[in-house]
């Protein structure tokens, strides 16, 4: 049975050691004091940058001592193992550089889950039976639907239930757990039109908000984020000497450290990511709109943030959508930016205080921290970052590059808040700073982020994939360019004349008729549009468009590396560098393109605040649907904010009573008269080795482990599509003329036990119409299996009222001799149309794997360089 060193606590499993070091301070002093002595034992001369150590503790952080022995050794490595295939970044290991100063924990708390439990024990709570059916009806039927549905007959003679008809039903509902609550702030605003006696016209605005604190609170206190939840900073690295960096969730970026250092020791940042979008309401007629601001913190893991089911974004205001009717036209827009700028000051309010001194906050491990929510991200697209950063749309939000220059490779300084606000602050005193003009600014004399502490709101805007590069630079950009030079027609006729492929888009009408895109249509122009272009403009223009789409595809990266980085800038400076080619072709007179220049900052944002995919604009679109348009859809359209809001709160009150049944069902509820025992230890020694290890290792800031299969399965169907099939038939329907003299020779050299027997024509085939290859994830591009499918399905001739359906042969990159890692190369493969599927049948032996009959294309030629 394992033992402590240091305390001598056993535990029953090796795991469960490594927690309770990880755990108890005086343990983890005493096994970083015992590294240390290694250390200086092993090395001969000191070294300002020692190596990690290699150790297999999963995790050394002082989460509960206030006052840790800060650690000589500076890096800590996670189970290192060798990748395979070579490449210089493992997935399988990462080597960690924590920050110990953060993150600490000042003494046991109760989450909003255990504390409702723990009232459910005492009280002997009313449990609801009638549960289910109570979230159908609040997620499906609208207050009437569910009123006529409870007064039925049989509803009430079979199923009596505790509430009679739709008041009684959301007096149950309004007395469950919610979230934070909802205020409402009138807004007068003072325009420069005049009544007919001569006084300003005046207009009375409402902002919806919720206390952002509150909020904070109540996603990092939430247990179903427990296992994706990170509280302190670390870097990570792809080798031991810490040369190359990876950077993957906020946690391994550099904003979070180097905000670090600002706050007190042990203090715990929530890094607060805002997101606001304008949307419409109204369907088919009307004006209707709303301004929703959503929240979120970067300690979530992002592939959570993602999923808008999770709720890891919460709605916290509605900002005035009004049309300020008070203003004339000319004096509009600028009253906009600064209604916009107020109320969003007045949302944000209590950030102010509670970054500068934090709030002591309830975490999802049940221990309580000193928090410090603090603007670190703002998502965005274009025109709402100049309206954030008080800059005209001629200009870039984040830099100082000048406006007829955002076309070129420069190096311009980043816009500095503490000089913006002194020159707006001058330009408001009546003074003429130049600075005004050369800055692009605009007369918003006070910016909502002028008083949030250790904010920068420059560089908290993120990359935006969809506006920017999907359907900025590549579909409004690089596909017009391309069909200025390739013609309309004949761009159409190259989509059309792709093959059908599963899982690949085939547009069979073109592109030229398309008049409404989503970004998933982008995408998969991309995939095929370097191929269409080949032969059809000249090399310079496919060096242009090849370099834009690996820019793309490198920005879209999950996980990126140090070479990635230099790879991604690397393929913009290409770009730059072959640009002049379409100005001599007379496609474009100028590259001063506001969404282009934004792809210069694309490095620095992975750097600060980690990969693009956390921070896509798509999301807030998504989300507009549960927040914004289903809410509206449930009003009677009149003063229908007040009414949005309602429901969204009963909404929310049925989310979170699900998620608490859910947490419940892990938790359960102690017999009466026994109550759970909980009292704190300044070493919180868990080491129940039933602890889900699956839930540890998911946690950002605990083992990370990205081990993943290397094989490559296939999968046959349970039954073949054409059993018993005839060699006449083969060769028929599926084009396969040389089938058995190939069936011949695949038996003399791989079954020569069987040279007794030779095919013949009157043998029968089990014949499939597809296998599937299952390929190991690439946890840079996603976390999902990729699934390829090649078809060998002969054509199914019209029947009766039964349509025909064309034969498909696919091709595939085929290896006839066995590779010892993933296809990364097109070394030792040729390409093959697969024309029949089938197995063996007995007479043959026994050969357990399918077959496939082929037919070969020419070798690859030398690659073209351009392309």
């Amino acid at each position: 049975m394992p033992q402590c060193a240091f305390c001598g606590k056993a535990t029953t499993t090796q795991e469960g050691l490594k927690r309770h070091i990880a755990r108890r301070p005086e343990c983890q002093r005493q096994w970083a004091l015992m590294i240390n002595d290694i250390e200086a034992d092993n090395l001969n001369t000191p070294d300002d940058n020692p190596p990690p150590v290699d150790a297999d503790f999963s995790h050394v952080h002082p989460h509960l001592d206030p006052n840790p022995t800060p650690s000589k050794s500076r890096r800590i490595t996670i189970e290192e193992v060798e990748d395979e295939d070579g490449t210089p970044f493992s997935y399988t290991g990462r080597y960690f550089e924590p920050q110990a100063d953060a993150g600490w924990a000042l003494h046991e708390g109760e989450t909003k889950f255990e504390r409702y439990r723990r009232h459910q024990e005492e009280e002997v709570e009313d449990r609801w039976e009638e549960w289910d059916l109570a979230e159908w009806l609040v997620k499906n039927l609208g207050q009437t639907r569910t009123d006529e549905f409870l007064k039925l007959p049989i509803t009430q003679n079979h199923t009596k239930l505790s509430f009679h008809n739709n008041r009684s039903f959301l007096q149950r509902v309004d007395a469950l757990p919610r979230g934070p609550g909802w205020s409402c702030r009138k807004v007068t605003v003072r325009g420069n039109k005049e009544d007919e006696f001569g006084a300003p016209l005046e207009e009375e605005i409402e902002l919806w908000s919720r206390d952002p604190v509150e909020c904070v609170q109540e996603l990092i206190g939430n247990p179903f984020f427990k296992a994706d939840m990170a509280y302190s900073p670390a870097k990570a690295y792809a080798d031991r000497a810490g040369q190359h960096r990876v950077i993957d969730e906020m946690w391994m970026a550099d904003w979070w450290g180097e905000t670090q250092k600002a706050l007190p020791k042990g203090a715990t940042i929530a890094l607060i990511i805002l997101s606001s979008d304008k949307t419409c309401l109204s369907q088919f007629r009307g004006d209707k709109s709303a301004w929703p601001v959503y929240m979120s913190i970067g300690n979530i893991a992002k592939a959570k943030r993602r999923q808008a089911s999770a709720r890891a974004t919460i709605l916290i205001g509605y900002l005035p959508a009004s049309k300020l009717d008070c203003f004339t036209p000319d004096a509009r827009s600028l009253a906009g930016y600064r209604l916009f700028h107020h109320c969003m000051a007045l949302l944000l309010q209590p950030l102010i205080a509670a970054g500068q001194h934090g709030v002591e906050m309830v975490c999802a491990d049940s221990l309580v921290r000193r928090v410090h929510p603090i603007l670190a991200a703002y998502v965005a697209d274009f025109p709402e970052q100049c309206l954030i950063s008080c800059c005209k749309e001629n200009r870039c939000p984040k830099c100082l590059v000048g406006a007829n220059e955002r076309g070129d490779s420069l190096d311009s300084p980043m816009r500095d808040p503490e000089s913006t606000k002194e020159i707006l602050e001058m330009r408001k005193n009546g003074q003429h700073p130049p600075e005004f003009e050369e800055n692009g600014l605009r007369a918003v004399y006070k910016p909502f982020w002028a008083d949030l502490p250790h904010a920068n709101i420059f560089l908290a805007f993120t990359p935006d994939l969809l506006h920017q590069l999907h359907k900025g630079v590549f579909k409004d950009h690089l596909v017009k360019w391309c069909i200025d030079i390739v013609g309309e027609e004949e761009m159409d006729a190259r989509f059309k004349a792709v093959p059908n492929y599963p899982g690949l888009c085939h547009f069979k009408k073109g592109i030229s008729t398309v008049k409404q895109w989503t970004g998933r249509e982008h995408k998969e122009m991309q995939r095929v549009f370097i191929g269409l272009l080949t032969s059809a403009v000249p090399s310079r223009v496919l060096v242009v468009a090849h370099s834009i789409l690996d820019f793309s595809y490198y920005a879209q990266l999950q996980i990126h590396t140090t070479e990635t980085l230099e790879a991604l800038q690397t393929t913009l400076d290409v770009f730059h560098v072959n640009k002049d080619i379409l100005k001599e072709l007379a496609i474009r007179e100028h590259f001063n393109i506001p969404k282009l220049h934004q792809l210069t900052h694309y490095v620095q944002s992975i750097m600060l605040l980690g990969t693009a995919d956390g921070f896509n604009t798509e999301l807030p679109k998504r989300l507009h649907i549960d927040f914004a348009k289903e809410a509206y859809c449930a009003t009677n359209k009149r003063d229908y904010e007040e009414q949005m809001t309602l429901w969204l709160q009963r909404q929310e009150a049925v989310f979170l009573r699900a998620a608490y049944l859910d947490w419940l069902a892990q938790h359960p509820l102690l017999p009466a008269g026994h109550a759970e025992p909980r009292s704190f230890d300044p070493g919180f020694d868990s080491d129940s080795d039933s602890e889900s290890e699956e839930t540890e290792a998911a946690s950002p800031n605990t083992t990370s482990s990205l081990v993943t299969s290397k094989e490559v399965t296939h999968i046959l169907a349970k039954a073949p599509a054409h059993p018993h099939q005839s060699v006449e038939k083969i060769v028929m329907a599926h084009g396969a003329t040389d089938f058995l003299p190939a069936l011949q020779t695949f038996l003399q050299k791989n079954l020569p036990q069987t040279t007794g027997v030779v095919p013949g024509v009157h043998d029968r085939f089990d014949v499939y119409c597809q296998v599937v290859i299952v390929v190991p994830p690439d946890r840079r591009v996603g976390d999902a299996p990729k699934r390829w499918h090649v078809r060998a399905r002969p054509e199914v001739v019209a029947s009766g009222r039964r349509s025909g359906c064309p034969g498909h042969f696919d091709m595939a990159l085929i290896s006839d001799m066995p590779r010892s890692s993933g296809l990364r190369t097109l070394d030792d493969v040729r390409v093959a149309q697969v024309r029949v599927i089938f197995t063996l049948p007995r007479q043959f032996g026994t050969y357990s794997r399918a077959l496939a009959y082929i037919e070969w294309f020419m070798p690859f030629r030398l690659p073209d360089p351009s392309s």
